[in-house]
């Protein structure tokens, strides 16, 4: 359990940074234009209607958002597409067609290249990594993209979701300074909670794998994540992200905090 009086009191405001997502990419076919005419009433048509982008391998919403131009960055983008997107903004997939809203005041008139989409992606537990062989064509001869990324409903499983997030917010930390820290504060009980230190007393006790209370998780809070700090993937998160800006990273956390 934590020490008495220790941190968990918010001093910044918590980071705002993109999201990732992971899968296989597309092909662009490039045409050619037919009569100069063509050519012309092109932009014009462009102007008439909101553009979209279909998500590729290795797209964040912040990526997809800067490349692009987007008035109102990653978050504008998400509100835009929250219905087509979900719940969390960290798990868009590939081939899901994004309605990229109006450009940035001076924004470049050319549309950015799609970004390159690697040959392969990182296999993860107990799945094949994503290539074209093993994707599923259906009878039209188009291939089917690989499935998000999924997690086990267990600590591993919970701290590797968090990583994923951190990674694409920008939150240093590693898997072994995570696990360390929450053996010491929760012993790998998302459900603990301190009832006898001074923040008990003060009456916001420390909750979860990491031990936060409720002002710092509220401070904290990654966009994403669930708001409820007994979430274990809310709770590592928002922690790591507090240790962030206090200490620089979860690694460099090594007892009460």
């Amino acid at each position: 359990m934590p020490a008495q009086a220790k941190h968990r009191r918010p001093r910044t405001s918590p980071f705002a940074r993109g999201l990732a997502a992971v899968g296989t990419g597309g092909a662009v076919l490039a045409l050619p234009f037919i009569a100069a005419t063509a050519a012309e009433a092109a932009p014009s048509a462009q102007k008439d209607s909101p553009a979209t982008y279909s998500v590729v391998a290795g797209d964040s919403l912040s990526k997809i958002a800067a490349a692009h131009s987007v008035s109102g960055g990653w978050k504008k983008l998400y509100e835009d597409n929250r219905e087509a997107i979900g719940g969390n903004p960290a798990l868009i997939r590939p081939g899901l067609e994004l309605t990229l809203g109006a450009p940035s005041e001076g924004a470049a008139q050319a549309e950015p290249a799609a970004p390159q989409t690697p040959a392969t992606a990182p296999a993860e537990q107990g799945t094949a990594p994503a290539t074209a062989e093993n994707a599923s064509a259906d009878t039209s001869g188009t291939v089917t993209q690989a499935d998000a990324k999924t997690y086990t409903d267990d600590l591993d499983g919970w701290i590797k979701e968090s990583l994923d997030i951190m990674a694409a917010q920008g939150i240093p930390g590693s898997y072994d300074g995570i696990y360390r820290n929450i053996m010491r504060e929760s012993s790998g009980n998302p459900a603990a909670i301190n009832n006898w230190d001074s923040n008990a007393a003060a009456g916001t006790p420390s909750k979860g794998l990491l031990q936060v209370i409720d002002p710092t998780f509220q401070a904290y809070h990654v966009p994403g994540t669930s708001t409820d700090s007994f979430d274990p993937v809310a709770n590592i998160t928002a922690a790591c992200n507090y240790a962030a800006d206090r200490y620089g990273s979860i690694d460099n956390v090594n007892g009460p905090y």
